[in-house]
């Protein structure tokens, strides 16, 4: 046998060695087991939060709806119903607070009954079902502090407003405790009824998640895990830091504003033309946390709509002055450029809802 037909069978041999010693090397073991072992974590960490309640009995409704989860659902409330009224009035897009709302019943409510537990007077331990009490509670009453008006249309009734826009002759109607009680309570139970047959077709039926509901679902349960709790703890921590140092920034800015388009709230980042067709720059966290939190599509829209209406549809309109409405109004009357804004608005928004209907 000639040397030249020894070599692809020593080369075979050669291939064959480097594969074993790449198969079982030490590197390669100790990766293989570092994957596998990820992998029984997780799943032992998916099995543990659906084991601990698996073997948990589903409290009664007695049991569920505490005093003490209505007391918190009450504080909560007016924290949140006040976040709500400065969006509202502010930037007018009210993101979804059920992760909040959830967030923050779990953690007053567990400070609460750990204290109890170490003094020997705790009775009924915190549940999920309390704690989805909770935020239910908080989302409901701050919704309606958005859903009622209280920043739109019942203030538009008002006289005062009427006046300011020059329409005080076509009637009126002053808000008052009577009428709003009763309107809120036609406005909520409305929801209500139109929710049920939604989730008849659409959860039952189509079997379609819920978002937020669903997402909602997954954070309490992993709250009432060991690790859950260690989560929220340092979620809360971050809450409230984010929140001290908003609050001080709006404190320091308060000192400088002597008015209402005064102070860094109203800046002339881009020159006082631009200032005087609302292009300048607000140094308020409230915008920045809103714009973190809605989707980029919502950041670009806004962006994209201002620059299109406030730079170039209303200046072209307002060179019609005197032709398409009367040039002796004030510009925030609804008999002149303001009602442009106003229905223009208002026909996107009808547009935009017969389209998704």
């Amino acid at each position: 046998m000639r040397k030249g037909d020894l070599t692809p069978d020593r080369d075979r041999v050669t291939e064959e060695h480097e594969l074993q010693e790449t198969r079982f090397s030490p590197e390669t073991e100790r990766n293989k087991n570092a994957r596998q072992n990820q992998r029984e974590e997780d799943d032992e960490g998916e099995e543990s939060v659906e084991g601990i309640f698996e073997s948990r009995e589903v409290p009664s409704w007695t049991k569920q709806l505490t005093v003490r989860a209505f007391v918190v659902s009450f504080a909560l409330s007016i924290l949140f119903s006040f976040i709500v009224m400065k969006l509202n009035l502010t930037t007018g897009i009210i993101p979804s607070l059920n992760v909040s709302a959830g967030l923050l019943g779990f953690f007053f409510v567990k400070t609460w009954t750990k204290m109890l537990h170490k003094s020997g007077l705790l009775k009924q331990p915190f549940t999920r079902q309390e704690n989805t009490v909770i935020q239910t509670c908080v989302v409901a009453s701050s919704g309606i502090a958005f859903s009622g008006g209280f920043g739109t249309y019942l203030f538009a009734m008002s006289e005062r407003i009427a006046n300011h826009s020059g329409d005080a002759a076509r009637g009126v109607k002053d808000p008052s405790l009577g009428w709003i009680i009763a309107f809120l309570f036609v406005v909520s139970f409305l929801g209500l009824f139109s929710v049920v047959p939604l989730r008849k077709i659409m959860i039952i039926d189509f079997k379609l998640t819920y978002p937020s509901g669903t997402a909602t679902a997954h954070l309490i349960n992993s709250f009432h895990t060991p690790q859950g709790a260690k989560l929220a703890k340092e979620q809360v921590r971050v809450l409230g830091k984010f929140f001290s140092l908003s609050f001080l920034w709006g404190f320091f800015q308060w000192f400088f504003t002597a008015g209402e388009n005064c102070g860094f709230h109203s800046f002339p980042t881009f020159g006082l033309r631009a200032y005087q067709y609302k292009f300048y720059f607000d140094f308020s966290a409230t915008y920045v946390g809103v714009g973190m939190i809605c989707p980029y599509i919502i950041n670009i829209s806004l962006l994209l709509g201002g620059i299109l209406s406030w730079g170039l549809m209303w200046p072209l309109i307002e060179t019609r002055k005197g032709d398409w409405f009367p040039s002796d109004v004030d510009s925030s009357s609804m008999n002149g450029l303001q009602a442009y804004k106003v229905f223009v608005a208002v026909a996107m928004i009808l547009g935009d809802g017969v389209y998704n209907f």
